[in-house]
């Protein structure tokens, strides 16, 4: 014997190529599950429950001003929303306690928006 490593046993199972999982689910005696696509993709607080958002108006020395308040987010996320509104509205806007405010009525395309990305809203 001129070879210096070690051979190690084949048996037919070790030579048993698979094609996918599906191959290796049936090799080791385990039925697949197939991904649940009707999971809950809402977004969820620091608690783990779904976060309900609540979007109203107020009035603030004659003007009206858009207020969506509830997150449990990072602040980092927040400023990215409120960038993100502010830029599709063309208005101005500013995080509060854990809240977006911005300038003019914008309830209805601000839930259209908040919706998209998974939240679950409240309108007042």
């Amino acid at each position: 014997m001129s070879d210096s490593k070690p051979r190690a046993r084949t048996t037919d199972a070790t030579n048993y190529t698979m094609a996918d999982l599906k191959d290796l689910a049936s090799l080791l005696g385990v039925t697949p599950t197939t991904k649940d696509t009707s999971t809950d993709k809402r977004k969820r607080g620091y608690d783990g429950n779904v976060v309900r958002l609540k979007v109203r108006t107020e009035k603030r020395r004659g003007k009206v001003v858009t207020i969506a308040q509830g997150f449990q987010s990072h602040p980092k996320e927040l400023h990215d929303l409120l960038a993100l509104l502010k830029k599709t509205f063309g208005t101005g806007g500013q995080v509060t306690d854990n809240a977006l405010e911005l300038q003019g009525d914008h309830v209805e395309r601000i839930k259209a928006i908040l919706i998209e990305q998974g939240w679950s809203i409240h309108t007042k």
